[in-house]
């Protein structure tokens, strides 16, 4: 059964058709600031339903990738690789879906702002 999500206002949704083993809490400047936590899969397991521009991008960095958010309430719905987009890896959101969901999928810290490492992997 797909994991499904949604902005805080409906406007973007998502079905994500894969089990995740666990999600992943960054805590590079950006993922700190969205407070997402993300699940990863290929991108063609992933199906989101917007009107064409119910989404905004954001790009820092190298570039590599574009945050999409909700243009109407903000909310960060999933990151995507800015060449070939809707190919190979991306994230969604997981704290978009409901909380029986959320709770039911273990957390991995990552330290995306220094080490590049998962901490957890430092015991």
């Amino acid at each position: 059964m797909p994991i499904q999500g949604s902005c805080h206002c409906g406007a973007v949704t998502y079905a994500f058709d894969d089990q995740p083993t666990a999600a992943t809490r960054c805590n590079c400047s950006i993922c700190r600031k969205l407070g997402a936590v993300w699940i990863y899969a290929d991108a063609a397991r992933v199906t989101f339903t917007a009107a064409e521009d119910a989404l905004v991008r954001y790009s820092h960095g190298d570039r590599a990738l574009a945050f999409h958010s909700c243009a109407t309430c903000g909310a960060t719905t999933h990151w995507a690789m800015r060449v070939d987009p809707g190919q190979g890896k991306i994230a969604v959101n997981l704290m978009l879906a409901d909380p029986e969901v959320i709770n039911q999928v273990p957390v991995r810290h990552f330290d995306g702002a220094e080490t590049w490492t998962f901490l957890e992997d430092d015991d």
